[in-house]
């Protein structure tokens, strides 16, 4: 009785431990490099906490030989404001014997309390021909790295769906930083279709029993054409991997070597099973999956030379893109003109799933009433593994006002071939032809010889002079550079006036109009570029050309104006009397120039 009050005490000890280490977020974990190594190879052991302890005491290592550590190393770092730390006791090893062994607990005080990391183990198999040690980085890649394509069903029915999706597994051990694929499968005797990954989430998971990362890269829905056995061609991607190194650097970081690899998804094969043959429905037409069908009809009551529409749908889950609706047969007293298809379809890993249909126009000719007859339309669950046949119910289209026809409507079948018709009478087909048409002869006048017939004639012997001076005086314009810059220089002149007259009340862009129309009159009346001389200059540009004084006072004035007005306030009136002034001096320049 003793013994099992002091186990559970013991017990209730290690819990009150294991809650301390959760409730103050500690962590303190051993790591190994390998599970399974050679007898001539070395394991690396790291015991790995995120806070600084005390009193570090490392397991027995049993089975085991150290030949380094312990090697203490440090890690510091600041993430998005958030500090981490990490402290590591590394050993290297080497195995005595074959063997299954373990990695006993090892043991560190942190802020007064014990913590301990959990055993682990170990297989040594016999002498391998490259040791660990040796291994290159392409060699860990090889080991952590996996493309898997992930198959739904291995044995489906012709025409089933069936989804592959392909997700690449990465060890914690290693970390990827790109990829591309490299070859897409071409999915032959399949119908294909690949479903959208929009991003790609990392999520934990499991291969081979062991914990691994995995992304799913893509996915696609098939639908197998062929029965027997169809491989699926694999997937290959350009991966670029990180690898750990033994070795570290000054901050005691694992240093890290980076390696391309090329992975695929190994060729997968399913051996697609025949539809059964045995009670297969006549008006079976390739549907599988699980549907619902209709005909329906927009309405069954109507006037002759109307229209209706009917409608042939069918909805459900299954190969909807891969079969041919069933045709309503009609009689032969309605027009109908050809369908309309429409689909609303959606894939997912199920496969598809949505509705199609058939929109046909019909128009009826005479009164009457016209039954369509039902339709039947036939699939096979794959799930049940069986067929099912559905029926559409009959339609009566009644055609209440119209002509009438030979025949009695309601008693002639659909399709029937005697499509003789009384001819109806509407009161206008035998209208009296004139046996005279009273035709009156037309006056004849010749075209040639007439006064029309000589201008025509000599147009173009007169058209001919008048273009080629046409021409040439075009030819003279555009020779002329100098000319259609001074042109162009006062036709800006009076444009930017006229736009200065039309902004009166706004300053900036009254001024900047005012400007340019200042110094395009100058650039057409001096030849020169204005915009490159200073008021100095311009002022003795035009005094060389004989400008009174008082013109030119006023003339640079208004430059200035133009200047300050970016820096000054102008009232309506100054600004008015700035326009009026412009108005008048390159007036009177124009005279002295």
């Amino acid at each position: 009785m003793a013994k099992q009050n002091i186990i559970w005490l013991l017990l209730m000890c290690l819990s009150l431990v294991a809650r301390a280490q959760d409730a103050n977020g500690v962590t303190f974990e051993v790591k190994l490099s390998k599970p399974k190594l050679g007898l001539n190879e070395r394991l690396q052991v790291d015991f790995t906490m995120n806070k600084d302890g005390d009193n570090f005491s490392p397991p027995n290592f049993e089975g085991f030989k150290v030949l380094m550590g312990p090697s203490q190393s440090i890690s510091r770092s600041w993430i998005n404001g958030v500090r981490s730390y990490s402290k590591t006791y590394s050993y290297t090893l080497t195995p005595k014997a074959r063997g299954t062994f373990k990695i006993g607990q090892a043991s560190i005080v942190i802020d007064g309390e014990t913590y301990k990391s959990l055993e682990k183990e170990v297989v040594v198999t016999a002498a391998v021909d490259r040791p660990g040690e040796a291994m290159t980085a392409d060699d860990v890649a090889d080991e952590n790295l996996h493309l898997v394509a992930e198959v739904s069903k291995t044995n489906p029915y012709l025409n089933e769906a069936v989804s592959v999706v392909y997700k690449l597994y990465v060890s914690p051990q290693i970390s990827v930083s790109n990829f591309q694929p490299l070859d897409n499968p071409t999915y032959n005797n399949f119908w294909s279709q690949d479903i959208k990954v929009n991003t790609l989430n990392a999520q934990n998971g499991t291969y081979k029993g062991k914990p691994y990362r995995y992304v799913t890269l893509k996915r696609v829905v098939l639908y197998p054409q062929k029965s027997g056995k169809l491989d699926i061609e694999p997937y290959t991607l350009e991966v670029t991997v990180d690898v750990p190194t033994n070795k570290r650097d000054f901050f005691g970081s694992r240093v890290y070597t980076q390696t391309n690899k090329r992975v695929a998804a190994g060729a997968r094969s399913i051996n697609v099973k025949p539809l059964p043959t045995a009670n297969r429905p006549a008006s079976f037409n390739g549907a599988v999956g699980e549907f619902d069908f209709s005909l329906t009809t927009s309405k069954t009551s109507l006037n002759a030379s109307e229209s209706l529409q009917a409608i042939v749908s069918v909805t459900g889950n299954g190969n909807l893109k891969l079969f041919k609706l069933p045709e309503p047969e009609l009689p032969s007293a309605l027009e109908v003109y050809e369908p309309e298809f429409s689909e609303a379809v959606r894939t997912n890993l199920g496969g598809m799933r949505g509705e199609i249909s058939n929109n046909y126009t019909v128009v009826p000719a005479f009164k009457g009433k016209y039954p369509i007859k039902p339709l039947e339309f036939s699939y096979f669950d794959p799930k049940k593994e069986q067929y099912f046949t559905l029926t559409s119910d009959e339609v009566v289209i009644d055609v209440v006002e119209g002509p009438v026809s030979g025949g009695t409507p309601s008693t002639l079948p659909a399709g029937t071939g005697n499509n003789k018709q009384n001819v109806v009478a509407t009161g206008s087909q035998f209208n009296f032809l004139k046996l005279q048409p009273g035709l009156v002869p037309k006056e004849s006048t010749y075209f040639f010889g007439s006064t029309a017939f000589y201008l025509c004639l000599l147009a173009p012997l007169v058209s001919i002079p008048l273009f080629i001076l046409f021409r040439r005086k075009r030819e003279e314009i555009a020779s002329d550079v100098v000319g259609n810059k001074i042109r162009k220089a006062n036709r800006l002149s009076r444009k930017y006036l006229s736009k200065a007259r039309k902004l009166l009340g706004q300053k900036e862009a009254f001024y900047i109009a005012l400007e340019k129309a200042l110094h395009n009159y100058l650039k057409a009346k001096l030849k020169i570029e204005t915009s490159e001389f200073s008021k100095d200059k311009i002022a003795t540009l035009l005094e060389d050309r004989n400008v009174e004084a008082s013109v030119r006072s006023d003339f640079i004035d208004l430059l200035k104006n133009c200047e300050a007005a970016r820096y000054s306030p102008f009232s309506q009136v100054q600004m008015q009397q700035d326009y009026d002034m412009a108005s008048d001096v390159i007036s009177i320049m124009d005279k002295q120039l």
